[in-house]
């Protein structure tokens, strides 16, 4: 297997685009007072083991919003498919970093410290290609919901064979109710450790891991799922994952985008 070098320095990539179906120009909505790719902005700024955030897109609009407030905006075209896509294309003009985060434009919560948590995840466990978070799943709503991403984890073993304390090495992820009970019990949803695993969408990956994204074989499991984290299983990279115990909402719809403005507002 192969071991990574420590990493030394990380740098936070926010892909964003225009052009989303369930909430049209949902980085730009600012019902709030700032646009959201502005509290997305400002959630990664606080991290303390990265120093820089950049933004990448495809959107003259989103760019000119980014740099209105202080931000770094680098370009991509239309066609990238996925938010790594995204980051893969600008690579050679983001900064000098051993770590790329790779933090969603529309979870304008997730915390400073999940995102240094998947930093040092990668210095814990100099084996892994890529680290990501994930939080207990408790409820069967949760479980059937093919929006919430499963995570099928095992502990992670360091090369000496000994288990790295509160880290595991993620086997696979699914939308379906996976690992899937022959015998159901409710039970299995408070075992502790969590049997049931939600992926929270953050990923830290080893800047050597983007250079050769292109070269990766492609992933029937990735294409079937609809889930491109399948794409670095199927090719072999080992992927660290941490527990945090609460996963920040992302924006996916007008609801969801409401229930936000509303948490925004003080207390009257």
């Amino acid at each position: 297997m192969h071991t990574h070098s420590r990493p030394s320095s990380a740098v936070i990539v926010i892909p964003a685009r225009l052009s989303s179906t369930r909430l049209p120009r949902k980085m730009l909505l600012a019902e709030t007072g700032r646009p959201l790719i502005e509290h997305t902005w400002l959630a990664a700024r606080a991290a303390r083991a990265a120093r820089e955030v950049v933004v990448v897109t495809d959107s003259d609009e989103i760019a000119a919003t980014v740099r209105r407030f202080g931000g770094h905006a680098v370009m991509t075209s239309p066609e990238a498919v996925s938010g790594t896509a995204r980051i893969v294309e600008a690579l050679d003009r983001l900064p000098e970093a051993d770590v790329i985060v790779n933090v969603q434009g529309d979870e304008p919560e997730l915390s400073a410290a999940a995102i240094d948590a998947a930093i040092d995840l990668l210095a814990r466990c100099p084996e892994a290609g890529v680290a990501t978070l994930v939080t207990p799943m408790r409820r069967a709503d949760d479980l059937r919901d093919p929006a919430a991403v499963k995570a099928v984890l095992t502990p992670w073993h360091r090369a000496d064979g000994d288990a790295e304390a509160g880290c595991w090495r993620a086997i696979y992820f699914s939308r379906a109710a996976v690992p899937a009970a022959r015998d159901w019990t409710d039970a299995l949803l408070a075992a502790e450790p969590p049997l049931y695993w939600q992926h929270v969408g953050l990923y830290a990956y080893r800047r050597s891991v983007l250079e050769r994204w292109e070269t990766l074989p492609e992933s029937r499991l990735a294409a079937v799922e609809s889930l491109e984290q399948l794409r670095v299983i199927e090719a072999g990279i080992p992927i660290v994952a941490a527990r945090i115990d609460h996963a920040a909402r992302g924006i996916d719809t007008p609801k969801d985008y409401a229930a936000f403005v509303a948490r925004c507002r003080p207390p009257a």
